[in-house]
């Protein structure tokens, strides 16, 4: 018997049948299992079909498992790759066994048409937990592994797009997945001008569904890892009754956006409290004439301080940690980026009032995506609705990112600081958080997040975003530890 099953759905075009028979070609591959609701035009042999939903549901899973008497089982989500000739699957095989992996990936290239891309995925990690995992578009799985892990943990729950990402975390647990770095196949795709939706998969309204399920999966697998964190063991945010010279201070870090600077300060300035605040300016060696806007500004209104550092090697982070430990910095100390815009005038008494009402160490605030113009773009309105009061300090491991604009505990960040980077400096300080205080959220809308080339995820380039990913990824494996330490340690 060959080794390998591979699983797919029907898809209706002239490139279906031609892509499976070269599948089917392969001496690896014994039978091909095809998941799907309609006709198929011709049934090859070895290719018998299930009548399930996608891939990723319960039921599917179960009758694949059900079928599948080889070694191993070639899972192909979407359209069928073209393997390469290098004895591709051959290859996946030997990695598995060899490094005695459950899960087997490999890089790709990308064929347009004109052009053939070379798409490199990054290895996995302890971390690698939220849904979104880039795999590539075909995997091999360990079946022996399966049936252990299903008999070890339980079967995967009801499930209409979470069963492969609980297999994959079960798997995860006492299993090596493994990336084979070598671009094993390609895929023949069009390249549509990015628009940057698949960055806020997680909080579109219309995949509430499909998000829960994964909530829930996830949540379990920080239960068996002891990873989770119950909400009766956070605590609320006790401010010492020291003086602080404000009650909140807006920070700016800023380098080179003197298209943005002076409109980012206005909406900080006109900002109507019944406290006392004022902004800092953290100028990280701005050279497009920034310094000198912010220099004009501070001199004309003492409530800006301009400070630039010594240093030149400050991230986003850095520059935060001189801000909240500056001698002016309030109790507070609430974020604005300086190419974005309060939404109103009472944004920063919203925010310090619920911070001060919940006691909480963080508040975070709820976005509107527009562009240069002030002009709603979608997805619009980004407001975090996923977060929960008894899991959202969970979940927030599983997810890429809180919201804005953010706040936070003077007093707290001056003792854990942030990291000096200039990506992911929030969300770590997020997850540190979030293990051990209570973090408040405000739905409505009260900040304008401007997009444009250059200033989104959205049009990076691979390397850039598999590094980003990567960073994160490495964030979400040391806190899994730091908790996991917490819990044995209770």
């Amino acid at each position: 018997m060959r080794p390998v099953t591979a699983v797919c759905t029907f898809r209706a075009g002239t490139l279906f049948l031609p892509a499976l028979r070269y599948l089917l070609a392969s001496d690896m591959v014994e039978e091909v299992v095809i998941a799907t609701r309609g006709q198929i035009p011709e049934i090859l042999p070895r290719c018998s079909i299930i009548d399930t939903g996608t891939l990723t549901s319960q039921v599917t899973l179960r009758r694949v498992l059900e079928k599948t008497r080889t070694e191993y089982l070639l899972l192909i989500p979407g359209p069928i790759p073209v393997l390469s000739r290098s004895f591709m699957l051959e290859k996946m095989i030997h990695a598995a066994r060899s490094m005695n992996a459950a899960l087997v990936y490999s890089d790709y290239y990308e064929d347009t048409g004109s052009d053939k891309i070379f798409h490199p995925l990054i290895d996995y990690q302890a971390g690698s937990v939220r849904d979104d995992f880039d795999f590539g578009h075909l995997v091999l799985l360990n079946v022996p592994y399966i049936r252990d892990v299903l008999n070890l943990f339980g079967e995967t729950p009801p499930s209409s797009h979470g069963a492969l990402y609980d297999l994959r975390l079960k798997l995860s647990i006492g299993h090596s997945i493994y990336r084979v770095p070598e671009a094993l196949y390609s895929i023949i795709t069009h390249r549509d001008e990015q628009n940057g939706m698949a960055l806020f998969a997680y909080v579109d309204p219309r995949n509430q569904r499909i998000q829960k399920e994964m909530e829930s999966i996830f949540t379990d697998h920080l239960k068996r890892i002891d990873a989770y964190i119950a909400p009766d063991k956070l605590e609320t945010m006790q401010e010492p009754v020291d003086p602080f010279p404000v009650k909140a201070s807006v920070i700016i870090p800023v380098k080179n956006r003197r298209h943005t600077i002076a409109d980012a300060i206005h909406s900080a300035l006109t900002q109507e409290a019944d406290f006392m605040f004022n902004i800092i300016v953290v100028d990280n060696h701005s050279t497009d004439g920034t310094t000198d806007i912010v220099t004009d500004l501070a001199q004309k209104n003492p409530a800006i301080r301009h400070i630039i550092p010594d240093r030149r090697d400050l991230g986003i982070g850095g520059c935060w940690n001189l801000g909240i430990n500056d001698k002016t910095c309030g109790r507070y100390a609430v974020q604005l980026d300086s190419d974005d815009l309060y939404e109103n005038h009472l944004v920063l008494e919203t925010i310090v009032d619920t911070m001060r009402d919940g006691s909480y160490a963080m508040v975070v605030g709820s976005y509107t995506i527009v562009n240069e113009h002030l002009e709603q773009i979608p997805p619009g309105l980004i407001d975090h609705r996923e977060w929960t009061d008894a899991n959202g300090h969970n979940n927030a491991l599983r997810v890429n990112g809180l919201g804005a604009p953010r706040a936070f505990s003077t007093t707290l960040m001056r003792r854990i600081g942030f990291l000096n980077v200039s990506y992911g400096e929030d969300y770590t300080a997020a997850l540190r958080i979030s293990r051990q205080y209570k973090i408040g959220r405000i739905y409505e809308s009260l900040y304008l997040c401007r997009r444009w080339p250059g200033n989104t995820d959205a049009g990076l380039s691979i390397e850039a975003a598999n590094n980003n990913n990567i960073f994160k990824d490495s964030l979400r494996t040391r806190e899994i530890i730091k908790r996991q330490e917490l819990n044995r340690n209770e």
